[in-house]
């Protein structure tokens, strides 16, 4: 059970950093317009790292991640935890189970309704989270330093470069289209052929 748990937290600690910067989504967009300003993303950036900064030490470590992990699995362990006695019966774990299986099989019907294939979804995420790509890459790019932690500067500057990346008409926002744009750039990348070894 805590393998699973703990995987789970890691992937969302991966995921946030990207989600923040890039402009995928109108995440971040104060005024909701639609269209996400370089200032909304530099004050977005600002709240999502207060937000991962967990022992409030001004960067992103391994500390922030081993107290977010013991955060959530408290929080998953206390949502399974059924009668809150402080332990996990098989019966609680098996509610669970099948609590997860509900969710499962709800979004593979929406998917299913809106023409989604969950071979393509399937494949996108293993894109996004792979190990030597995706998320993981984009983190370490953040830590221009390299000394294993992401400070605040560091984490704008890489929020901004991933906004400045997408305004592909450097008017200093990103629109719906220039998202688009962006991930459909993401897919092409992601689908194409790895180049052999020493080219």
């Amino acid at each position: 059970m805590n393998k699973k748990i703990s995987l789970l937290t890691l992937g969302v600690a991966l995921i946030a950093v990207p989600v923040l910067a890039a402009p995928g989504s109108a995440r971040g967009d104060a005024d909701g317009n639609g269209t996400l300003t370089r200032a909304e993303a530099q004050a977005h950036a600002t709240q999502m790292f207060a937000r991962m900064d967990a022992n409030k030490d001004g960067k992103l470590d391994a500390a922030d991640r081993t107290a977010k992990r013991a955060e959530m699995q408290a929080k998953m362990f206390e949502r399974i935890d059924a009668d809150k006695d402080g332990s996990i019966s098989r019966a609680e774990w098996d509610q669970h189970g099948a609590d997860r299986a509900a969710k499962r099989a709800e979004r593979g019907e929406k998917r299913a309704e809106s023409g989604e294939g969950r071979k393509g979804k399937r494949y996108a995420m293993r894109g996004h989270h792979g190990k030597r790509g995706g998320h993981q890459a984009m983190m370490g790019k953040a830590d221009t330093d390299g000394d294993k932690a992401i400070s605040q500067a560091e984490f704008q500057t890489a929020a901004l470069a991933r906004f400045d990346a997408a305004d592909a008409n450097k008017d200093g926002q990103v629109t719906a289209d220039e998202r688009a744009a962006q991930r459909s750039a993401w897919r092409a990348k992601r689908a194409a052929p790895a180049a052999p070894a020493g080219e």
